[in-house]
């Protein structure tokens, strides 16, 4: 059993110093966050390289692009001079709003929400949500767990770990585009390091299989840099929290619909519930007829039906389809495949999700 509880994240924090006008690289929620803020504060904030999908939402909040970029890594020397030419102020990747954000969900979650709490999992892109929720956690319980989760695709803060220090890393596109960050913040990094116990890596099939729990067990959309924190418990990672009471930070709900759509279709394949085989049946009348019946006696649902005559093979008598069926579960699915094989229906390929490769 789960309980979510909404804890009062947009309230006006550390948005920025009187009337001054500020430049900055953001990514996801922040991206949202930031120019409303602005806009609320009478402060005009720029919203330079945000991303092409969510523009126009954060045009409505008084932001304008300046351009696109692929990834927040490039610039940052950049935003400083032009922020320095315009009379305004450079906000480190929000580490700033993030940290003051961070204090008060740690105070929140481990004060009012949830007494007897044993752990907190925070998502970690920049670093000043996870040090802001570690100084307020470790300052009145150090018994609980903090844990940082980041994507495998964009591992800054793990590399930084590693190296005792922030480092610039290559990255690759992630599902988790909020936490989509090549160097962790200097001064977020000195913060978090003494007061995260442990940071751990999670892949996209489990970051998209996050999002598709909470649409399906909590009625929530929650973009993938606010299900990672579901994604580790959901992967191997923190087996050691069975049974334990933990808190996980699910911020951030800016997902396009499309992608959000793509990411519940595939979690469904990954989960086993839509599967895709091709099989060999007869071209004669009542052979389309046999293989239906046959996927519907095993209680699974035609998706989508292709036929395949120039490529299917020499025998023209036969011909080649690609389904697409939907099941309960990956068990059904094998229970389907055997109803085939009984039926004399040839599967020649079963088609399953790519698997994710690491590095």
């Amino acid at each position: 059993a789960a309980a979510f509880h909404h804890v009062a994240g947009d309230r006006e924090r550390g948005a920025g110093e009187a009337d001054q006008r500020g430049l900055t690289q953001l990514g996801g929620h922040a991206a949202h966050r930031l120019p409303h803020r602005g806009d609320n504060l009478r402060h005009a904030i720029q919203a330079q390289r945000i991303e092409v999908g969510g523009a126009a939402d954060r045009r409505q909040h008084g932001a304008f692009a300046l351009g696109v970029a692929q990834v927040l890594a490039q610039g940052e020397a950049h935003d400083r001079q032009v922020a320095e030419q315009d009379g305004g102020v450079h906000a480190e990747a929000a580490q700033r709003l993030q940290g003051d954000l961070g204090g008060a969900l740690g105070r929140e979650a481990e004060l009012e929400e949830v007494p007897g709490l044993d752990a907190v999992v925070v998502p970690v892109g920049g670093g000043g949500l996870i040090a802001g929720v570690g100084i307020a956690v470790k300052s009145t319980r150090r018994e609980v767990e903090v844990i940082g989760v980041e994507p495998r695709r964009a591992a800054s803060f793990l590399r930084a770990l590693a190296d005792g220090a922030p480092h610039r890393i290559s990255m690759e596109p992630t599902l988790a585009d909020g936490l989509a960050v090549p160097e962790v913040g200097k001064r977020a990094f000195e913060l978090a390091r003494t007061r995260v116990d442990r940071v751990v890596a999670v892949g996209e099939e489990a970051i998209s299989l996050a999002i598709l729990r909470l649409v399906e067990m909590q009625h929530g959309v929650v973009e993938g840099a606010g299900a990672s924190a579901l994604a580790a418990l959901l992967s191997d990672e923190l087996g050691h929290l069975a049974g334990k009471r933990v808190a996980l930070l699910l911020c951030g709900g800016n997902i396009d619909p499309l992608v959000l759509a793509r990411v519940i279709e595939h979690s469904l394949a990954v989960d086993g519930r839509i599967v895709q085989f091709a099989a060999t049946i007869s071209d004669r009348p009542g052979g389309l007829a046999e293989l239906a019946a046959t996927i519907a006696s095993t209680g699974a649902s035609v998706q989508d039906i292709r036929h395949e005559r120039i490529f299917g093979g020499p025998d023209v008598s036969r011909v080649r389809v690609a389904c697409t069926v939907e099941v309960r579960d990956a068990a059904h699915g094998d229970e389907l495949q055997e109803a085939l094989r009984m039926r004399g229906i040839a599967v020649h390929e079963r088609v399953r999700p790519a698997a994710e490769t690491r590095a």
